[in-house]
């Protein structure tokens, strides 16, 4: 339906007739949401939805903007989902929560003070326990959901539930996405222009690599802690998660910011809301490559691998309309082994 955005559609047809053709019980995941709708009806702070995204805006309000979450392995792919659900519902007006999923492993100490945690796990499980208590130690604020696979209806909702409560707190609509919308029509604009696509400013050599680079102006940068955002449009390959891991923990254990890793396009409707529309705090390392196969996109005059890197960019000119810090490298080589140049090229920050 129209009336529902992509991002809280989980439980919607949309979301149901996919599940039902993976195999998985649509009654299932209607009857555990159900009973979290029920519960999030409470008017107190034992309602689990009201008290998550009342947790989520106290400590955005604090500073500790970079939601972390830690989930078990058996529910590791709904920190996806999530992130695509609080940050592009709330990344606007200079505000919002920027979750940090798939981040690899460290030490509470390891941690910023931009940090809120977000701990999942069994029920009854030893480690909530022990994670509790180290972070904790810390100083950390961490929240704790006990849950299963099973549960999954049930935390689409409290999360959708907990997202509307937290733009409520701020102050922001969690409904809209408006920088979305405008990184699709610089995207559309650069499009409809000539080939090959212009880039402006152009691409400098340094160093045998193509790059290029925009500062915000002094004084722009918002005081909450730095992030680090690796926008990734590079060919994917079996390295990849491998090398983004080590580039994230190096980035950690040198500055202790919190990293993010998107996939472009992807990104743009998860992250890339907060990119421009939250707090300005973000270094944005933009990669692109030239792709080895051109394969078209029927009924345009333009292949799929330069419709990304229009998207590409076209989030480059948004960042810098929002006057975003922005490093843009560009690997010439169509040949090139994309995940060790990448991680060659990172190290270096």
């Amino acid at each position: 339906p129209a009336d529902i955005g992509g991002r809280y559609s989980a439980l919607s047809l949309f979301g149901l007739v996919p599940a039902a053709l993976m195999g998985i019980a649509p009654a299932q995941l209607l009857e555990r949401a159900v009973i979290m709708a029920d519960a999030c009806r409470e008017d107190t702070l034992l309602n689990p939805g009201l008290a998550l995204g009342v947790y989520m805006a106290a400590q955005a309000r604090l500073g500790r903007n970079k939601l972390t979450l830690l989930l078990p392995e058996s529910m590791s792919a709904l920190g996806l989902w999530i992130e695509q659900l609080v940050a592009e519902s709330t990344g606007k007006l200079g505000q919002g929560v920027l979750p940090i999923v798939d981040e690899p492993s460290g030490h509470p100490s390891d941690f910023g003070a931009d940090r809120a945690f977000v701990l999942v796990t069994a029920p009854d499980a030893e480690e909530a326990v022990t994670w509790r208590g180290a972070l904790a130690a810390e100083g950390h604020p961490v929240f704790h959901l006990e849950s299963t696979p099973a549960e999954l209806g049930a935390e689409f909702f409290r999360w959708e539930f907990a997202t509307a409560i937290t733009g409520a707190v701020l102050q922001v609509n969690p409904f809209d996405e408006p920088n979305v919308r405008e990184a699709k029509a610089r995207t559309m604009a650069m499009l409809a222009g000539p080939r090959p696509l212009a880039v402006t400013p152009p691409l400098v050599e340094r160093n045998g690599v193509l790059g290029r680079t925009h500062r915000p102006a002094p004084g722009v940068a918002a005081e909450t802690g730095t992030f680090v955002a690796i926008l990734d449009y590079l060919p994917v390959d079996d390295q990849r998660a491998e090398a983004v891991a080590r580039v994230r923990t190096r980035i950690r254990e040198r500055t202790g910011a919190a990293t993010t890793h998107g996939l472009g396009p992807r990104y743009l409707h998860s992250t890339g809301q907060f990119h421009k529309g939250g707090t300005n705090s973000g270094l944005f390392l933009l990669l692109t490559a030239a792709d080895a196969t051109e394969t078209p996109v029927p009924g345009a005059d333009y292949s799929f691998s330069v419709l990304k890197h229009a998207q590409a960019l076209g989030d480059f000119e948004a960042l810098v309309a929002a006057d975003r810090h922005v490093i843009h490298y560009h690997i010439a080589d169509a040949e090139a082994d994309f995940s060790t140049v990448m991680e060659s090229l990172l190290m270096r920050q």
